[in-house]
């Protein structure tokens, strides 16, 4: 609870009881699409998120945004220069979103690899492998130029590699030290996130698939800033890849999550859940989506002193209406815009803002309520004795600075506190 004190008056913002998560959000596809047209034509075969998405999420209460973009897009030639092109589209999302207070995490959406041959088998060519025929100082080269223009902001948040995979777990923490040393060279104090290999899963995050653990290897990585967290996906289909809708087990979000949890609560790591979904057609009326969804988001909560937060998969342009892990609201701007059935589990799960209390000429409360959330202020005249009352109806934050007149009488001493909830 946090209490600003004033002549006659106390003001107190009420806050959860218990700690909560950092970050909440979504992944935001498009730039990374067209993997087999390298590096492809904007908006033929690629493209960015809108304003409007960025909008539509910041309004429902979220804070983080995903951006998956593909790293040959980016930097056409291994340890060139940047596209001033391609950064400027870039930018143009980054810059909205941050601007309003979200948190971009930069994803170059590549599995550790960069321009691999043949292209339909990126996930698993050993050709364009970093690490053997991509040199670590290439991709150290990367970031050291991505992180020097970034490095100003910090609400930006530099992803090493999407899941990397089918590769040697030492290579890939040699690759990953390499990366972080480039960015912290370039004077970049930015929050870095790790993945593990083996697509970074959570559950697998003990298993020795290619030669070590990530439980084991991970702890090799070194971040001289000491800013830096673990990102593991986590899907919810019988073998975990995220391909059907069909749901293992409805405490299977707890389950496959806990290997990683304890493994980061022994080795005080801090950790991050990238990737997770249903499908929307199993959330509602008997179907497990909503419960299963909850009950993992629930853990999350529940384990926030290593869970920093979450990001949904996946939401973009492109993706469509019919895909069965969307989110992107039908007819979006449109007056006949209406929310994808998984918003209604997943904003009941957004942390919830602190938004800083002020006094206006004695008589009004002023605070900055972000959206997404309903307010209600309540006032009492002695701590020790009675109940709190509404001091007028509830509202929805704006985003904007809003001032609430208080009844207060000479001399009266009132102690005033903001109830605030996820908006219905």
């Amino acid at each position: 609870m946090k209490t600003l004190s004033l002549p006659l008056l106390l003001f107190a913002a009420v806050l959860p009881a218990s700690a909560d998560i950092q970050w909440a959000g979504v992944n935001l596809s498009g730039a990374e699409f067209g993997q087999n047209a390298l590096p492809g034509t904007y908006n033929s075969t690629y493209t960015y998120p809108t304003t409007a998405e960025v909008d539509y999420y910041h309004g429902k209460g979220m804070n983080f945004i995903r951006l998956p973009f593909r790293w040959e897009r980016w930097q056409h030639t291994n340890s060139a220069a940047l596209d001033t092109t391609e950064l400027s589209r870039a930018q143009a999302v980054i810059a909205y979103a941050t601007k309003n207070g979200m948190t971009v995490l930069l994803d170059p959406h590549n599995f550790q690899r960069y321009y691999p041959y043949p292209r339909a088998s990126y996930e698993t060519a050993t050709n364009g492998l970093v690490g053997t025929t991509v040199p670590n100082t290439d991709f150290s080269n990367f970031w050291w130029r991505v992180a020097s223009i970034y490095k100003t902001n910090p609400l930006v948040i530099f992803g090493l590699n999407n899941e990397p995979a089918n590769m040697s777990t030492d290579q890939l923490a040699t690759s990953e030290n390499a990366a972080i040393a480039g960015i912290r060279a370039a004077g970049a104090g930015n929050t870095i996130f790790v993945p593990g290999n083996a697509y970074t899963g959570a559950w697998t995050w003990n298993m020795n698939y290619y030669g070590t653990a990530n439980s084991v290897a991970m702890l090799r990585i070194v971040d001289p800033s000491n800013n830096m967290v673990f990102e593991a996906h986590q899907y919810l289909d019988s073998d975990g890849s995220g391909t059907t809708t069909n749901i293992a087990d409805i405490q299977a979000g707890p389950t496959r999550l806990q290997p990683f949890t304890d493994w980061l609560r022994a080795n005080h790591r801090k950790g991050f859940l990238g990737e997770f979904a249903v499908a929307n057609n199993t959330i509602g009326g008997t179907n497990l989506g909503g419960p299963t969804l909850s009950n993992m988001l629930s853990y999350v909560s529940a384990n926030s002193d290593v869970w920093l937060g979450w990001a949904w998969w996946g939401g973009g342009p492109w993706w469509g209406s019919g895909y069965m892990f969307a989110i992107d609201p039908l007819n979006l701007g449109q007056p006949s815009q209406s929310d994808q059935p998984v918003m209604g589990v997943l904003k009941h799960f957004l942390p919830l803002p602190t938004p800083m209390l002020s006094l206006v000429n004695g008589t009004k409360l002023q605070l900055v309520p972000p959206k997404g959330f309903v307010y209600r202020v309540q006032s009492r005249p002695d701590l020790a004795v009675g109940q709190w009352t509404d001091s007028g109806a509830s509202f929805a934050g704006t985003g904007a600075s809003t001032n609430i007149s208080l009844p207060v009488g000479p001399g009266q001493a009132v102690f005033y506190r903001v109830k605030i909830a996820h908006a219905q």
